[in-house]
C-alpha cells in the first residue's frame, strides 16, 4: 500500500492531542525537554500519594481480623516483597521515562498484552480511589452532616479540577499540603503515647476475631489470608512510576540524590505504608478500649478521632481536626488516583479503538465509574475484593519483575525498553503466559480446591508461577517476540512527526512505511489504517493461528479458520466475565445454609448457561458482520493498491512529459537568447550603417548621383532592422513583453496600399490579385497598426510566395465592430495532416514538386501569435493542388470622427535656445562619433567617454545638462554608472542606450528593484535619427528650429519630352503604360525593368536618359505625367 494522505481534521485532532499541558504525555514516552523537575520535586510529589488512609484501613481490618502476630507478619513480609519488586521498576521508568504501561509493553507483554495490564492497573486505580473517596465521605457526614449519597459526588468530583493539568498543577499541591498532612498526621501519636501509656501493651496482646488459638500464635492460614489483602497493594508501584517518569536524568554530580530520591518515592513508599498500616491496626484497638463498637472501629475516621480526643477536651473539635485531617488525606491520594486511572484509561481505549479523546476525558470516566463503585457499597466488600484482585495483581507485577531481573540481565530480552506500536508484537507470550499462568494458580488456590494451606498462600503461589515462568517461556521462545524489528531512523536528536507535523525526542518516533516517514507513538497508537504494514506476522490474529498452529494436528489446524478462532476466543473471554460477576455475587450472599446456597448456586449456574446461548448468537453475528466488514475493507485496499498503481503510472508519465517539456522550454529559451544575442551583435554594426546613412541623406552637400544610393543604403538598413525585429517578435511574445498599442489607424488606405504593393508582386508572377473591401468598412479604426499590418502582410505575402498560377485575392466583412479578413489562393495547398504544423516555429511544408521558397518559417508562428495576443482568431482551410484559405478575425472598434493632423514642419536646423552639453558613454568609438555628428551641427556641445570612469573624471569639469549612457560596458555597467551618477546628486537627465530591442528587466540585470526609476528614457540600437532627436527634446523640454516648407511645385514634363518625342508603337506604348504605373507606385525597380526595355529603340535614347536622371531624384510625379503626355500626344497623331 502506498503512502497515504492525512486529512486536515485528523491533523489538527492530533495536534490537540499533543497539548502536552493537558495530556502529559499519555500514550507516550517522557520526553527529556519535559523532565526538568528537580528530583525532591518529583519524589514529594510521588510521597504525596501514600498519605492515603486505606492504608490505615487495612490495618486495622487486618487486625480485627487476624490479630497482632499474623497481621504483623504479613505486613512486614507483604512490605519486602513489595519494596523488592518496586526497585526494578521504579529504575527502569524512570531511566527511560515511561510510565507503567509503557514499561510492560517492553517487558515481556507486546503491544496488545499490555492493554490486559492497562485495565488491570486502571481498575486498581478506580477501586481505591472509591474506597478513598468513601472515606472522605464518611467525614463529610460526621462534620457536616451530608448525606452519604451527596458524599461520594463531592468526593469525587472535587478532584477532577486538581488533575486536569498534570503534574504540574498536582506537584504544587502535594508541596502546599505535605506539611499539614504531615503535623496532623504525628502529632496524635506524640500525645498518646504522652497520655496512654498501655495502649502499646493492649495492642500486641490484642486477638484477632479469627484467632481460635487465645495465645495469640502465628497461624500460617490466617497469615496467608492478610498477605492475600496487603500483595492488593502490589499495584500501587505503578502510581509512584506515573510521577518518576519525570525524573530528570542521572548524572554524575547528583547521582546519589538521584537513587535517593527513586529509592524513597519508588519502592520506599511501601515503607511509609507498612507505618501506616501499622498505625490503623495500633488504632483500631486503641478505638476499641476507648469504647468504639468494633463494627466501625475500622473506620479511619472513627480511629482518628479517638486519636485527636488525646489533644484536646472538646469532642467538636477533635472531630474537626480528625474532619480536615481525612479531607487533607484523601484528596491527596485521589488526585493521584484520579491521574493514574485517566492514563491507564487512556492506554486500553487508544489500542482497542484507536480513537484518544484526550486525558482528560478518561479522568472523568474514572472518577464516574469510581462513583458508581461507591454508591453500591464498595466500603463494606473490601476484605473480598482486594483478597481477588491481589492475585491478578501479583501475577501481574511479578512477571514484569522477573523479566526485569532475570531475563534482561540473562539476555533473554533486549538491554532497553522498546514501547512503540511500530517495534512490537502484539502478543509477547514471555509476560502474557507468565501471568497467565501466575493469575490462574493463584486464583485456583484462592478457591479452596487445593487446601486452606494453597488458598492461604494464593498470593505467593502465583508470584512464584510468575518468577518461574516467565524465564522458562523466554528461553523456549528464544526471545523472538520482543522486537518485531530494529529501528531504521537516524541516530539524530530530535525529528518531525508525517502526521500531527510536531517535533520530537528520536526516542518517541519510528519510520512508518504507509505514510512514508517518521511518525510518533501517539498518532501510530491512534492509526486504524495502517494494519501495520510495518512488521511481519505480528498482529495478533497471525499470532494466534502459529499458535493454534503448534500445540494442535495439523488435520485439527487447518479447520481452525479465522472466524472460529474470533468466535472462540469472544466466547472464552465474555464467559469469564460473566462467571466472575456471578462468583462476586455468590461470594457476597450472607448466610451458610448450605440449601440456601445451593439453591442460588443451581439458579445461578442456569442463567448463566442462558446467557451463554444468547451470548453465542450475539458473538456469532459479530464475527459474522467483522468478517464481512474486513473483506470488504481487503477489497477496498486491493482496489485502492491498483488504483495507486496507476496513478504512479500516470506519476511517472506526468514526469516524463514534464522532463521533456522542460527540455523543450530549455530549448526555446536557448533559442530566444541565440536571438537576442544574435540581434544585439547585429544592431551595433548596423547602428553605424543606418546612422550615417540617414546623415548623409541631409547633408545638403551630397551629389545628385548619389541621393539614390545612400537612400537604398538607408532603406536596406531600414529594411534589416525590420527583419530584427521580426525575429524577435516570438522571444517577445514568449516572455510576455509585447506591448499593443491602441493606434488611430485610417483602414481603408493601409488596405489599399498593401493591395497595391501585392498586386505589382502577383502581376510580376503573371497570376490575377483581386480585392473586395467591405462597403461597411469604417474609415478610421483603433487597432495596433504595426502588427496589424504585420499579420494582413504574412499572410498576402504567403499567398503570393506560394501561388504559381490563378489568383490571389483578399475580402473584407466588417459587422459589430469585427473585421474579417479572408485571403484565398489557389496556390499549392497544405494536406490536412500538415495544417497545425504550418503554425509552428521554423516549420516548412514542402509538398511534392513544388518550389522551394524562402523564408524562415515564423511568419504563420508569428501571425497566429500576434492574432491571439489581439485578441482574435485565425483558421485555415485548404486542399492540395485546390488551394488555401485564412480566415483573420480581430475586433476593430470604429472612430467616428478622424483625428486631427499635425501641422508639417520643416527640416530640423537647430536647438531653439541656448546650447546643451550631451555627454555620450560608450566604449565603441563609432557610435561615439556617430552621435557627435547628429548632435554637433544643430548646436549641442557633444563630450565623448568610453567608460564610467571617464565619465565620471569628466564631471568634474564639466556641467553636463544630458548623458547618453551605453548599457553594456566593461568594468562598470550603465546601470551600475546610473547609480553612482545618482548617488553623487546628478540631476541631469539619463538616457540609456542599448543594442537590445526592448527595454531589459531591472532584476533580470541584477539591478536593485529601486533604480527603475532613476533614468529618464531608453532608446535602442540602431538608431533612428528622429528617434532620438525626439527623445533629447523630451528630456531636455527644449523645442527645434525648422527651416521653411517651400510649397511644393506642380511637376512639369521634361522640355525634352514635349519637344523631341518621337513616334511610339504598340508595344512601346504598353511599356510607357507599365512605367506610368510603376511611378505612381513608387516602384523604383518596376521602373528600371520598363527603361531597360525602351533603351533598346535608339530612337528613345534621349527620353529614357532624361527618366532616369529623373528616377535618381526620385521625381516619381515628373515620369508618370511625361508618360502620359507621350501617350496622349501618340492618341493625337
Amino acid at each position: 500500500m502506498k503512502d497515504q494522505h492525512v486529512f486536515k481534521a485528523r491533523r489538527n485532532y492530533n495536534r490537540w492531542v499533543a497539548n502536552q499541558t493537558l495530556e502529559d504525555y499519555a500514550l507516550r514516552f517522557t520526553s527529556k525537554s519535559a523532565r526538568q523537575w528537580s528530583v525532591a520535586r518529583v519524589s514529594n510529589t510521588a510521597l504525596g500519594a501514600i498519605s492515603f488512609l486505606a492504608l490505615e484501613a487495612i490495618g486495622g481490618a487486618l487486625m480485627l481480623s487476624y490479630g497482632f502476630s499474623n497481621s504483623i507478619a504479613a505486613i512486614l513480609v507483604v512490605s519486602a516483597i513489595i519494596f523488592f519488586c518496586g526497585m526494578p521498576i521504579s529504575y527502569y521508568a524512570a531511566r527511560y521515562g515511561v510510565d507503567i504501561d509503557l514499561l510492560t509493553r517492553g517487558a515481556g507483554f507486546g503491544y496488545i498484552g499490555s492493554t490486559i495490564t492497562s485495565l488491570i492497573y486502571a481498575s486498581f486505580t478506580f477501586i481505591f480511589f472509591a474506597i478513598e473517596a468513601a472515606i472522605m465521605a464518611s467525614a463529610l457526614e460526621l462534620l457536616f452532616n451530608i448525606p452519604l449519597s451527596i458524599g461520594y459526588l463531592i468526593s469525587a468530583v472535587v478532584v477532577i479540577p486538581l488533575v486536569t493539568h498534570g503534574i504540574t498543577f498536582i506537584s504544587r499541591f502535594q508541596l502546599w499540603s505535605q506539611p499539614l498532612w504531615l503535623i496532623l498526621q504525628i502529632t496524635p501519636f506524640v500525645f498518646i503515647l504522652w497520655h496512654e501509656s498501655n495502649a502499646i501493651d493492649n495492642w500486641l496482646q490484642y486477638q484477632g476475631a479469627q484467632e481460635s488459638d487465645a495465645t495469640g500464635q502465628f497461624n500460617l492460614h490466617l497469615f496467608g489470608a492478610a498477605s492475600g489483602i496487603l500483595f492488593s497493594l502490589m499495584a500501587q508501584i505503578g502510581e509512584q512510576v506515573d510521577f518518576l517518569r519525570f525524573m530528570p536524568e542521572a548524572n554524575k554530580k547528583h547521582r546519589a540524590c538521584w537513587w535517593l530520591a527513586l529509592l524513597s518515592a519508588g519502592p520506599g513508599w511501601i515503607i511509609v505504608g507498612a507505618v501506616k498500616i501499622l498505625l490503623g491496626s495500633f488504632l483500631v484497638v486503641l478505638a476499641i478500649n476507648a469504647g468504639v463498637s468494633e463494627d466501625v472501629a475500622g473506620d479511619p475516621i472513627q480511629m482518628y478521632q479517638v486519636a485527636f480526643s488525646y489533644m484536646t477536651q472538646s469532642p467538636l473539635v477533635a472531630l474537626s481536626l480528625a474532619g480536615i485531617f481525612v479531607l487533607v488525606c484523601q484528596l491527596k491520594i485521589n488526585v493521584t488516583n484520579a491521574y493514574a486511572g485517566s492514563i491507564a484509561w487512556s492506554n486500553f481505549f487508544s489500542r482497542l479503538t484507536h480513537s484518544h479523546p484526550g486525558r482528560v476525558v478518561w479522568l472523568v470516566f474514572n472518577v464516574i465509574i469510581a462513583l458508581l463503585i461507591m454508591e453500591l457499597g464498595i466500603y463494606s466488600a473490601i476484605e473480598d475484593i482486594l483478597g481477588i484482585y491481589s492475585n491478578v495483581a501479583v501475577a501481574w507485577v511479578g512477571a514484569l519483575v522477573a523479566d526485569l531481573i532475570i531475563n534482561k540481565p540473562l539476555g533473554l530480552s533486549p538491554k532497553h525498553i522498546e514501547f512503540k506500536r511500530a517495534h512490537l508484537y502484539d502478543i509477547n507470550p514471555v509476560g502474557v503466559g507468565a501471568m497467565v499462568f501466575a493469575s490462574f494458580a493463584g486464583i485456583y488456590c484462592y478457591t479452596g480446591n487445593l487446601g486452606d494451606t494453597a488458598q492461604a498462600l494464593a498470593p505467593f503461589i502465583g508470584l512464584g508461577c510468575a518468577f518461574v515462568c516467565s524465564p522458562i517461556i523466554a528461553v523456549l521462545t528464544q526471545g523472538r517476540y520482543y522486537l518485531a524489528r530494529e529501528s531504521t531512523l537516524p541516530n539524530t536528536l530530535q525529528g518531525e512527526c508525517t502526521v500531527c507535523q510536531n517535533s520530537f525526542e528520536i526516542e518517541d518516533l519510528a519510520s512508518c512505511p504507509a505514510y512514508g516517514g517518521a511518525i510518533c507513538s501517539l498518532c501510530c497508537t491512534l492509526d486504524a489504517r495502517c494494519h501495520d504494514q510495518c512488521k511481519t506476522n505480528a498482529r495478533f490474529g497471525q499470532q494466534l493461528s502459529q499458535f493454534v498452529a503448534l500445540i494442535l494436528p495439523k488435520s485439527v489446524s487447518s479447520l481452525m479458520n479465522t472466524r472460529l478462532l474470533h468466535f472462540s476466543g469472544l466466547m472464552a473471554l465474555i464467559a469469564m466475565l460473566i462467571a466472575s460477576l456471578f462468583y462476586l455475587v455468590y461470594a457476597r450472599i450472607p448466610g451458610s445454609e448450605v440449601a440456601t446456597k445451593a439453591a442460588i448456586s443451581a439458579t445461578l449456574s442456569h442463567i448463566f448457561f442462558l446467557l451463554m446461548i444468547i451470548m453465542g448468537v450475539l458473538v456469532w453475528l459479530f464475527v459474522l458482520a467483522n468478517d464481512s466488514r474486513q473483506f470488504a475493507l481487503d477489497e477496498s485496499q486491493r482496489q485502492t493498491q491498483l488504483l495507486s498503481q496507476e496513478i504512479s503510472a500516470h506519476e511517472a508519465t506526468d514526469q516524463a512529459l514534464q522532463q521533456a517539456k522542460e527540455t523543450a522550454e530549455s530549448a526555446n529559451h536557448a533559442k530566444s537568447r541565440y536571438l537576442t544575442g544574435i540581434s544585439h551583435e547585429l544592431r551595433t554594426p548596423l547602428n553605424s550603417v543606418l546612422g550615417y546613412a540617414q546623415l548623409l541623406e541631409k547633408a545638403p552637400t551630397l551629389a545628385n548621383e548619389h541621393v539614390a544610393k545612400v537612400s537604398l543604403i538607408k532603406r536596406s538598413g531600414e529594411h534589416l532592422a525590420d527583419i530584427i525585429e521580426g525575429l524577435l517578435d516570438i522571444s517577445r511574445i514568449e516572455a510576455g513583453k509585447l506591448e499593443l498599442q491602441r493606434d488611430q489607424v485610417e483602414i481603408g488606405a493601409l488596405l489599399n496600399d498593401l493591395v497595391d504593393m501585392f498586386s505589382l508582386q502577383a502581376k510580376n508572377k503573371g497570376i490575377s490579385f483581386s480585392y473586395q473591401p467591405s462597403p461597411y468598412l469604417p474609415h478610421w479604426v483603433v487597432a495596433d497598426e504595426t502588427h496589424l499590418r504585420q499579420i494582413l502582410i504574412n499572410l498576402l505575402s504567403n499567398a503570393v510566395k506560394f501561388t504559381q498560377h490563378g489568383e490571389v485575392s483578399l475580402k473584407v466583412h466588417y459587422r459589430n465592430q469585427v473585421a474579417e479578413f479572408t485571403i484565398s489562393d489557389t496556390g499549392v495547398g497544405i494536406s490536412e495532416q500538415d495544417q497545425e504544423r504550418v503554425f509552428k516555429p521554423f516549420e516548412r511544408v514542402r509538398s511534392s514538386g513544388s518550389v522551394q521558397a524562402q523564408g524562415t518559417g515564423l511568419g504563420l508562428t508569428i501571425t497566429q501569435l500576434l492574432t491571439e495576443i489581439m485578441g482574435g482568431n485565425i483558421s485555415l482551410t485548404s486542399e492540395p493542388e485546390k488551394g488555401s484559405v485564412f480566415k483573420l478575425s480581430l475586433m476593430l472598434s470604429s472612430i467616428e470622427k478622424a483625428p486631427s493632423q499635425a501641422p508639417a514642419l520643416g527640416k530640423i536646423e537647430s536647438i531653439n535656445g541656448p546650447s546643451k552639453t550631451v555627454m555620450v558613454v560608450d566604449d565603441d568609438p563609432n557610435h561615439r562619433s556617430l552621435v557627435l555628428q547628429i548632435l554637433q551641427p544643430l548646436g549641442f556641445s557633444v563630450l565623448e567617454a568610453s567608460d564610467a570612469i571617464d565619465c565620471l573624471s569628466a564631471l568634474e569639469h564639466n556641467k553636463v545638462d544630458l548623458f547618453l549612457l551605453d548599457i553594456s560596458m566593461p568594468v562598470m555597467s550603465g546601470w551600475q554608472l546610473l547609480a553612482e551618477l545618482r548617488k553623487q546628486a546628478v540631476e541631469s537627465p539619463i538616457i540609456m542606450v542599448s543594442a537590445n530591442a526592448n527595454e531589459p528587466s531591472f532584476l533580470d540585470a541584477g539591478i536593485r528593484h529601486v533604480e527603475q526609476a532613476l533614468h529618464n528614457d531608453y532608446l535602442a540600437k540602431p538608431i533612428r535619427y528622429n528617434a532620438l532627436l525626439e527623445k533629447i527634446a523630451k528630456a531636455l523640454a527644449i523645442t527645434w528650429r525648422f527651416s521653411p516648407i517651400t510649397p511644393p511645385t506642380p511637376p512639369q514634363p521634361s522640355s525634352l519630352v514635349a519637344n523631341t518625342a518621337p513616334t511610339i508603337n504598340q508595344h512601346q506604348r504598353e511599356q510607357l503604360n507599365e512605367i506610368n504605373q510603376m511611378a505612381q507606385l513608387g516602384f523604383v525597380q518596376g521602373i528600371e525593368q520598363g527603361l531597360q526595355h525602351l533603351e533598346c529603340d535608339p530612337k528613345l535614347l534621349v527620353i529614357t536618359q532624361q527618366f532616369r536622371q529623373d528616377l535618381s531624384q526620385f521625381q516619381f510625379s515628373k515620369i508618370s505625367m511625361a508618360c502620359e503626355q507621350l501617350m496622349k500626344k501618340e492618341d493625337l497623331s
